[in-house]
């Protein structure tokens, strides 16, 4: 996703303004699981798949890695030796691993340090006037909405929302992300939602490299300037959390591509992680988790829906989360693929794969993640999340979750 700053957007109606309002005073994603008391009345937003996964690898490897992912790596002619010195750097395409089963990502200690962290660029994801065009099932283009900066401190706030780093061709990327719950694993999540382009480069491309995810990064919102010495613990107040495994659907795989391509409307991610250092899950450690909500609803039923991230283009810098809400309406760039959810929004690359959340029966649910918008930056689509996502996050569940 890629979008601009758009001046503030005009009124909606009084009707999309109370829907909105109520999704604002609605939305929980505090830390309740650390014991934290919130009055109810005062809630607010807080705290293809794949084949084998490190997390269940046992047994030491060459080069310190864990001996199943060491096999792999050699599987692909990569020297496990080097790769931890550099050898991740090589993007020959006979080495830029692609296929579902092929995922690798060894933890290189230290090496998403602050300056790398602020350094990382959005990561793009456009749309054109003409591939959005109506396609019998396209509602009117929404007014914009103006992102609105998250309260701070993060973990007070959004605590499951976070930034997911990565490694491209093109250098240092950033994305956004949200911890959701692992139903086979209660209270114990060490999962994480994203866009499908935040971990792979779809039908032109493979896998991305050194994949990390920071929850309530740069906690208290600090200035470029405040940061110019920052430690660790201020920009990752919960740890750095590497993904041992990563899946999307294969039509991202196959039909991904840098405007969104066949493979936008499955444009969805989710990775289990597991500490650079600590032993407790996730879940435990940042306090919050979401359910995942499958059930695709219609857009026509949801009066409101609220997207969450770290837009990192120009006028923002990525330091700072933001938020937007407004009531979804339909996108569809073909008649063949799933219609998308849009809403009106100015947040800029950087936002993409932060989950939109949606409140049923009083519990907020993440129902989708930022995937594509315009080069104008008024609006942003994500996908319907239905079986085919459900699948393939039982399956990250039931394989490789828990600890």
């Amino acid at each position: 996703m890629r979008s601009t700053p758009v001046s503030a957007a005009p009124r909606r109606g009084r009707r999309t303004a109370l829907a909105a309002a109520v999704l604002v005073a609605a939305l929980t994603l505090t830390a309740t699981a650390c014991g934290s008391e919130q009055d109810e009345a005062d809630a607010k937003p807080g705290g293809g798949t794949s084949q084998a996964a490190d997390a269940a690898d046992t047994g030491g490897g060459e080069g310190g890695l864990p001996a199943g992912l060491a096999d792999r790596l050699k599987k692909h002619g990569i020297d496990v030796d080097q790769w931890k010195d550099g050898g991740w750097k090589n993007w020959d395409r006979d080495k830029w691993l692609s296929e579902a089963k092929d995922f690798v990502n060894p933890v290189i200690e230290g090496l998403w340090k602050p300056d790398r962290m602020k350094s990382a660029k959005e990561a793009d994801k456009t749309v054109t006037k003409d591939a959005a065009a109506d396609q019998g099932a396209t509602d009117p283009e929404p007014a914009p909405v103006e992102a609105v900066a998250e309260k701070k401190p993060y973990h007070e706030n959004a605590a499951p929302v976070g930034k997911v780093f990565f490694d491209s061709p093109e250098g240092s990327m950033v994305c956004s992300g949200t911890v959701v719950k692992d139903v086979n694993h209660p209270g114990k999540s060490n999962l994480v939602w994203t866009a499908g382009h935040c971990v792979h480069a779809g039908g032109n491309g493979g896998w991305y490299r050194n994949i990390a995810f920071v929850p309530s990064y740069n906690d208290y919102g600090k200035s470029e300037a405040e940061l110019a010495n920052a430690t660790i613990t201020e920009m990752a107040p919960y740890g750095t959390w590497w993904a041992d495994w990563a899946s999307t659907s294969d039509q991202w795989i196959k039909g991904g591509s840098g405007s969104g391509g066949d493979g936008a409307a499955y444009d969805y991610s989710v990775l289990h992680v597991k500490p650079e250092q600590g032993g407790k899950s996730l879940e435990e450690t940042v306090g919050a988790a979401l359910e995942v909500d499958f059930s695709a609803p219609s857009a026509t039923e949801v009066p409101s829906m609220g997207a969450w991230g770290y837009p990192a283009a120009p006028p923002y810098n990525g330091l700072e989360m933001f938020k937007c809400v407004d009531r979804p309406g339909r996108l569809s760039l073909s008649p063949s693929l799933p219609t998308m959810y849009r809403i009106g929004c100015t947040m800029t690359g950087g936002s993409s794969g932060g989950g939109w959340f949606r409140v049923v029966d009083g519990e907020t649910k993440l129902v989708s993640n930022t995937s594509i918008g315009p080069l104008e930056n008024t609006w942003l689509a994500g996908p319907q999340l239905g079986r085919s996502a459900e699948a393939m996050y039982q399956d990250m569940s039931k394989t490789y979750g828990g600890q």
